[in-house]
């Protein structure tokens, strides 16, 4: 039985390679960056080819399948007017062929960087006496000059000059662009036995050595090619791309997709770049990635994929999945991406008015930024249906057990793969979707809540607001404008200076218990002091009875009591219970309390405590 194979392996002429970049018949995926490779490294390559030492297998893709259609591009140094359709596209070796082919066949000075990452043009040489002593080293033999062929000190006088043949030669620099210059490299060799008559035999002798030791080497240099086939599937070649790229910076999905969609002469990137514009008017939407855009979108389309198929009659279980991983985000045409690009848009600015609804005005306060994918297909295709109050409640909950559930920050596409049916469903009166069964928090996860790294922090924070938490100082309630206004943002009821003073712990003390949404002013206002005395100040300059001021503490689910009586123990287990409950509220389930944090044997704990907050 014949090997199934998808790709070819062989080896290829170094001067049949940079003939074929020359020619435009081997040139990049649109998706490739630009090649960084700096005078050193250029150097080193060119030693290891005038050793014959290999540099490593080139892999290229045959260009004109079905499946693959990317955008090409001409190699940095390529110069044609009317570039032809390539034969073939490198996926792995652009930086050593790109440096090849500008420093042995362009014709130009090589445009690269030196040590500092400072753009020079350099020329490439070899130092004839250095790379025919026994003792020398390849890489120290070839040099790169400036553009002008001038060596230049520090105080800019020229201090060597290779302007010309004769000055080359006499300084023994074999210029390496020459080896594939046949005419170029006869009419240099004349001149450099020419310009020592004295001395043609001993020149003449050097000179066979190099062409020997050095000149046929490179003429002679196969490189290994790794040819894939292009029958190959989109979603493999960007897999291989991938793998073989580890020198380089990974390419995103969506810089891979554009270069598909490139071939049609669509721009992604443009697109993209002015419906970002739009979305980021929204505070809340401010770090939406343009991978967040192509899932939600390939949420959709893979589901009116299935939808079709199984409306033409196909099981359940043959029909296409709902699904926006990585190879299905790659499979989307550009007839698909232009059905969905609108109305995703718009559903991710619906979805900032639903959080808005929930006090989520700012990124930086967004538990999962990843829940806004199902967040926004969800809502594109309820429409109108997504501002309904029973609607809403639901969509709250859902995104609420999330949250506290902690359910959006591992490998979440098969997560947002059931959220978009199972929501609608739900929605529409069937069952409640995994993510509201799968929702759990634990009592003990509060002492853990200490920083904005946790989605539940951000969570507790959110709702405080939402629930009505006034202001200490103003008593306002907290809306769009006051959130930015008054700069809101989570700050501690028992300031750190006065834990440390009285030796509270670092994780009772950091912990979200301990912390509640304030304006910056009146935290300014509370400073070190004592709830005691704080309070006492507060009411005082703003006039502010007992009463007043115990309702607008509860409304942060503080026991005005021991807040009074700077009892921070009282406090603590008083307040750990209210949060509890108001988790168990939004998320619709209950949460078991055997034994609360606070409750259980203490623990010996350093007095290390977080950056304050407060003071940001």
């Amino acid at each position: 039985m014949p090997a199934i194979t998808t790709f070819d392996s062989t080896s290829e002429s170094l001067l049949d390679m940079v003939k074929s970049v020359r020619d435009g018949k081997t040139q990049l995926p649109d998706f490739q960056r630009g090649w960084v490779w700096d005078d050193e490294h250029i150097r080193s390559l060119l030693a290891s080819i005038s050793l014959s030492y290999p540099i490593g297998a080139v892999m290229m893709l045959q260009w004109g399948g079905e499946a693959v259609r990317f955008r090409p591009r001409l190699i940095e140094g390529v110069q044609l007017q009317q570039p032809p359709i390539p034969e073939r596209l490198i996926l792995d070796g652009q930086q050593r062929l790109a440096s090849l082919f500008q420093a042995l066949y362009s014709g130009q000075p090589v445009v690269t960087t030196d040590a500092r990452g400072h753009p020079i043009r350099r020329w490439y040489y070899l130092e004839i006496n250095k790379a025919l002593s026994l003792n020398g080293d390849r890489d120290e033999a070839i040099i790169g000059v400036p553009e002008d062929r001038l060596i230049r000190n520090f105080r800019a006088e020229v201090i060597a000059d290779y302007s010309s043949m004769e000055r080359e030669c006499k300084a023994e620099l074999f210029p390496l662009p020459l080896v594939f210059d046949t005419a170029g490299l006869t009419a240099w060799q004349l001149r450099y036995l020419q310009v020592a008559p004295d001395h043609i035999q001993e020149r003449l002798v050097r000179w066979n050595d190099l062409v020997q030791s050095v000149i046929q080497r490179c003429q002679q240099y196969q490189v290994p090619l790794v040819a894939l086939r292009k029958e190959n599937p989109k979603e493999a070649v960007c897999a291989v791309f991938e793998k073989v790229n580890t020198g380089g910076v990974s390419l995103t999905v969506f810089e891979l997709l554009t270069a598909t969609f490139a071939a049609d002469e669509f721009s992604l990137r443009e697109d993209w770049a002015h419906r970002e514009k739009r979305l980021k008017q929204h505070h809340v939407l401010k770090t939406v990635e343009n991978t967040d855009f192509l899932q939600a979108i390939s949420l959709l389309a893979s589901r009116q994929r299935r939808i079709q198929a199984l409306t033409s009659g196909a099981s359940v279980d043959a029909a296409p999945g709902i699904t926006c991983k990585r190879k299905d985000i790659l499979r989307l045409t550009l007839e698909e991406f232009r059905a969905w690009a609108d109305p995703v848009t718009e559903g991710l600015q619906k979805a900032a008015k639903i959080l808005h609804g929930q006090k989520i005005f700012a990124a930086r306060d967004l538990p999962y930024r990843t829940q806004l994918v199902p967040l926004a297909g969800i809502v594109t295709v309820l429409g109108d249906r997504a501002d309904h109050d029973g609607t809403r409640k639901k969509l709250a909950r859902w995104f609420w057990c999330g949250v506290f559930g902690e359910l959006y920050g591992g490998a979440i596409e098969t997560r947002f793969a059931k959220d978009l049916p199972e929501v609608l469903a739900w929605i529409d009166g069937g069952p409640e979707p995994d993510t509201i069964a799968d929702a759990n928090f634990s009592p003990s996860r509060l002492l853990g809540l200490r920083t904005r790294n946790s989605a539940a922090y951000k969570g507790i924070h959110a709702l405080l607001m939402r629930d009505g938490g006034l202001d200490f100082r103003s008593g306002d309630a907290i809306d769009v404008h006051d959130y930015f206004d008054e700069k809101i943002d989570i700050h501690h009821i028992f300031p750190q200076d006065w834990c440390r003073k009285h030796a509270i712990d670092t994780r009772r003390c950091d912990s979200i218990v301990n912390k509640t949404p304030l304006s910056a002013r009146t935290n300014r206002m509370i400073g070190g002091n004592s709830p005691s005395v704080y309070l006492e100040r507060m009411q005082r300059r703003a006039q502010i009875h007992d009463k007043r001021m115990n309702d607008i503490l509860g409304t942060h689910l503080i026991d005005p009591d021991p807040l009074r009586k700077d009892d921070f123990d009282s406090f603590f287990l008083a307040r750990q219970t209210a949060l509890l409950e108001r988790i168990a509220q939004a998320t619709g389930k209950p949460i078991v309390r055997d034994t609360l944090p606070a409750e259980q044997e203490a623990v010996e704990l350093p007095l290390e405590y977080e950056q304050d907050e407060d003071a940001s």
